[in-house]
């Protein structure tokens, strides 16, 4: 059994089974993880769903921001941007399906024995492993629960930038969300800088990458994390990270790994659908 982690697709169907060939890909007996936004600007959105949805437990995805976006937009608590992609889901016969189970889908995703955690955009500097797993259970429960509509109204909004434990209600989901899903970079105490997406070395003075923050907890030994989110920042290993959007989308690479044994990258090239800017 082999176990692959894929980066971004954002709607990129075509690219998606390319690279799945590429693999070998066999959901009888491999598995496959996914770092979310599996939606959104790209052409086919609503053929991904279908396809990772199909997949049953061969597949494990967290959500994106796009993939939240998408939520949003179903519970009327956001419109549709003219660059979206989603207007196909949202009016798909088996809509309704896709998006519960969508609802349903992590924020984290852990497994000691592989030795990987995987998140869309990354953990949280101040949070060790089992706080960030913690905070994630509770933001997922509020997302699959009664409540879920009203979260949506509450999502959109960069403010608390900053982690407190004492943080309630809707605040402190909408931080936990979007440290999961929209984080790129932080100040030296931890403040959420969320509106800016350029790659290292062009942040505004006083930011840094998120896991380049001194204060960052250490890992369980022998743990890596697993991320996407970041096209600008690209194919990005270290100890204990390794990105793996590469910018699909924007005509870059699709991107996988293989987790089990020896790490192995493999991609496709896209042919891209959005020019930067």
């Amino acid at each position: 059994m082999a176990v692959y982690c894929i980066g971004d697709i954002q709607g990129c169907h075509k690219e998606f089974i390319r690279l799945l060939e590429q693999l070998d890909f066999d959901p009888q007996q491999d598995r496959l993880w996914l770092t979310g936004d599996l939606v959104n600007r790209g052409p086919q959105s609503l053929d991904v769903l279908r396809y990772v949805h199909a997949l049953g437990d061969a597949a494990v995805t967290v959500l994106g921001n796009h993939d939240i976006h998408l939520l949003a937009a179903w519970t009327g608590a956001s419109t549709l941007k003219h660059t979206d992609t989603l207007a196909q889901v949202l009016g798909a016969p088996d809509g309704e399906e896709l998006l519960q189970w969508l609802r349903g889908l992590p924020l984290m995703h852990r497994d000691p024995d592989l030795g990987y955690t995987m998140l869309h955009a990354g953990l949280y500097p101040s949070w060790t492993l089992e706080q960030g797993e913690k905070r994630a259970r509770e933001a997922e429960a509020a997302l699959a629960g009664d409540d879920f509509p009203a979260l949506m109204k509450q999502m959109y909004g960069n403010e608390p930038s900053l982690w407190s434990d004492d943080l309630e209600g809707w605040d402190r989901l909408r931080f936990i969300i979007n440290a999961f899903t929209r984080m790129r970079y932080c100040d030296g105490d931890g403040r959420l800088l969320l509106d800016y997406k350029g790659s290292p070395g062009s942040q505004p003075p006083g930011y840094l990458p998120w896991f380049e923050v001194a204060q960052r907890p250490a890992l369980p030994a022998g743990m890596t994390l697993i991320t996407g989110h970041w096209s600008t920042l690209g194919f990005h290993e270290e100890d204990g990270l390794v990105g793996i959007d590469t910018g699909c989308l924007w005509g870059g690479q699709l991107t996988a790994i293989r987790l089990d044994g020896e790490r192995r990258r493999y991609s496709v090239d896209c042919a891209g659908v959005m020019t930067p800017g």
